[in-house]
């Protein structure tokens, strides 16, 4: 097999290392295959991140001005080409959307998502600006577009026009040292993170508080349910929201706006430690999302051995599959959705099952396997 070797941009990935910065982990730590020399250049206070969890890739700092996202974008264009040519990459992956204009040589992007084109009113204006002018860059000029699902490919196709790169699906995975089924006492941890009461369950959302999260029907579908199982003097578990406040500005003022009697706890950020016993520790996990380009929460739910409700918006169907429990976006048939969980315990319990199994579908060695693919392929 021929000797490859690809430089992969990390320098986007954020400071806490969401977002695209798990893809970045998943992939880099799974692309171990002989006859692939793999360089990762990331910000400063990443190098040791990266370099304990990828051994077998050489990890290069980038200039600690980028931490900057203006520099950033700026040493992308002139500091990364230079640093392909030195190296002598046969390619040179940009895993967040934007490339190098200027640079010649083997090319791959990832898109992970199509909404920005479909869906411009649940991004700000910065935004879908910038992501559409560089995605319809990406599709027009390289010669590999690798994206999280069907569904985006779908999405990109129909929007885009005079598309030339070959747009390969690569599926994320799930880091099962982190999303398995937890022990007690992780999900114990995991309360007192979310700072519950001691024996309080509870209904669990993760994800950013942005438009397209849907958490405003979400809060008045747990309003309702528990409206409706008060009169009958049924308890009904606590919603906790894990995840940054994004620009959702009507979903922050009903949370702003909420008391401590609403049985809705604002987690904030929980740490990585403490997802799979906040997932698999829930009564069931929520996440009514109008449309992802994959949805990586809902794999990691499922992971966890979560009963997991979600929609069949975008690429949602092509994770849940079979596993996830399915409701329309609206407070009203995601209420009715919720009252229906909290009334079956047989149901949730062999959603759970079946979560475990469709989880294992997904691995962060099949996903490396496609980018290794694509490198190969580019740089024939």
């Amino acid at each position: 097999m021929p000797h490859t070797s690809v430089l992969i941009d990390g320098t986007a990935v954020p400071r806490n290392l969401g977002g695209v910065g798990r893809y970045v982990e998943g992939v880099v730590s799974h692309l171990t295959e002989p006859g692939l020399d793999v360089h990762l250049v990331v910000r400063p206070g990443h190098v040791a991140h990266f370099r304990t969890i990828a051994p077998t890739v050489t990890v290069h700092a980038a200039p600690a001005w980028t931490d900057s996202v203006p520099l950033r974008l700026a040493w992308e264009q002139t500091g990364l080409p230079a640093l392909a040519r030195r190296l002598r990459v046969d390619v040179l992956h940009s895993p967040h959307y934007t490339f190098p204009v200027a640079w010649r040589g083997g090319s791959v992007v990832t898109l992970h998502d199509a909404t920005f084109f479909s869906n411009p009113e649940w991004h700000s204006r910065l935004k879908r600006t910038f992501f559409t002018w560089w995605s319809r860059r990406s599709l027009r000029t390289r010669p590999v577009v690798i994206v999280p699902s069907a569904a985006t490919a779908t999405e990109a196709a129909r929007v885009v026009r005079g598309i030339r790169a070959d747009v390969r699906v690569a599926p994320l995975g799930v880091d099962r040292s982190v999303f398995h089924a937890p022990s007690t006492a992780e999900v114990e941890d995991a309360r007192i993170a979310a700072t519950l009461h001691e024996g309080a369950p509870w209904i669990a959302f993760l994800g950013t508080i942005e438009p397209r999260k849907n958490v405003t029907a979400l809060l008045d579908a747990y309003a309702a349910v528990r409206t409706a199982r008060d009169a009958t003097g049924s308890a009904t578990p606590w919603l906790v929201l894990s995840g940054a406040r994004g620009w959702d500005a009507a979903a922050i003022e009903r949370l702003d706006a909420l008391q401590e009697t609403d049985h809705v706890v604002e987690a904030g950020y929980l740490p990585i430690e403490d997802l799979a016993g906040f997932l698999g520790g829930a009564e069931f996990v929520v996440y009514p999302s109008l449309g992802e380009g994959f949805g990586l929460p809902v794999v990691e739910a499922m992971a966890a051995g979560a009963c997991v409700v979600t929609t069949r918006r975008l690429s949602l169907p092509e994770v849940g599959g079979d596993a996830a429990v399915y409701t329309e976006p609206d407070a009203v048939d995601l209420a009715a959705t919720m009252a229906r969980l909290l009334d079956d315990a047989e149901l949730v319990s062999s959603h759970r099952s079946a979560a475990l199994r469709r989880a294992a579908d997904f691995t962060w060695d099949a996903t490396a396997a496609v980018h290794a693919d694509a490198y190969r392929e580019v740089a024939r």
